[in-house]
């Protein structure tokens, strides 16, 4: 069985991320927007951005879990 390589485990930790930042972004910007009672359409723009952000900083940050752990697979255990 080949092992994934690490592009391949990068960009999955970043889609991976990405997916479940933008649902809780979603959920947390909706939340938000009808707790301070954003008026009418600024609901959609509001929630937009909180879900983007969110998605875009989870993503980065399970990026780059997935490449420190695949260099420490292969610098601590030796495989590749």
């Amino acid at each position: 069985m080949a092992r994934d390589s690490c592009l391949a485990r990068v960009t999955a930790g970043v889609a991976v991320g990405g997916a479940v930042g933008g649902a809780v972004g979603a959920v947390y910007g909706t939340y938000e927007a009808i707790k301070h009672r954003v008026p009418g359409l600024l609901k959609i723009r509001y929630v937009g951005q909180t879900t983007l952000g969110s998605a875009a900083i989870f993503g980065l940050f399970l990026g780059a879990g997935s490449l420190i752990h695949y260099v420490l697979d292969i610098c601590l255990v030796g495989r590749d």
